[in-house]
């Protein structure tokens, strides 16, 4: 097992697995938001942007996987994503539960320089307040799956930055 995670630290497969995996992330989101009506709070959408933010680093790095250095930076940035990822989705499962009370507003308050809200309303705009999300399947809300989900991820690309150091290749 080890071996199989030092190779795969240094593989383009791992990339295109976590393009794929954001990109599916993303369909989800939009499909509940237009299929099923269930419109993005301010964390939903900061959820958003991390998850388009790996999916562009994912799609970066697979162009540098010869350079061992540009694979260990990747996969830091990729665990400093992750982490984020973590914690935002523990916050929208607070927030949901009523473990946290904090300000949800209706501004994403990018600056102007990088205002996806403006620029790609449709993927990006908050449109409602913070509080709730959807059941998917077996009374698991949205944010426990995501909950969950960025864990694994959180581990998945910690291991992967831990044997990009061990990669000697």
């Amino acid at each position: 097992m080890k071996r199989f995670i030092i190779e795969l630290s240094g593989q383009r497969r791992y990339w295109i697995a976590l393009m794929l995996t954001g990109i599916a992330l993303e369909a989800a989101a939009l499909y509940y938001q237009y299929a099923r009506n269930e419109l993005p709070c301010l964390l939903c959408i900061q959820v958003r942007m991390l998850v388009m933010a790996f999916v562009l680093l994912a799609l970066l790095a697979f162009f540098f996987t010869r350079s061992r250095w540009a694979m260990r930076i990747f996969h830091g940035l990729s665990s400093l994503f992750m982490l984020a990822l973590l914690e935002r989705s523990w916050q929208v499962l607070a927030v949901e539960r009523g473990w946290t009370f904090g300000e949800c507003e209706m501004d994403l308050g990018m600056p102007a320089w990088f205002a996806l809200d403006k620029w790609i309303p449709s993927v990006f705009e908050v449109q409602t307040a913070c509080g709730y999300t959807p059941l998917i399947v077996f009374q698991i809300t949205l944010a426990e799956a995501l909950l969950v989900f960025s864990a694994i991820l959180v581990i998945i690309s910690a291991a992967l930055f831990v044997a990009s150091w061990c990669n000697n290749n």
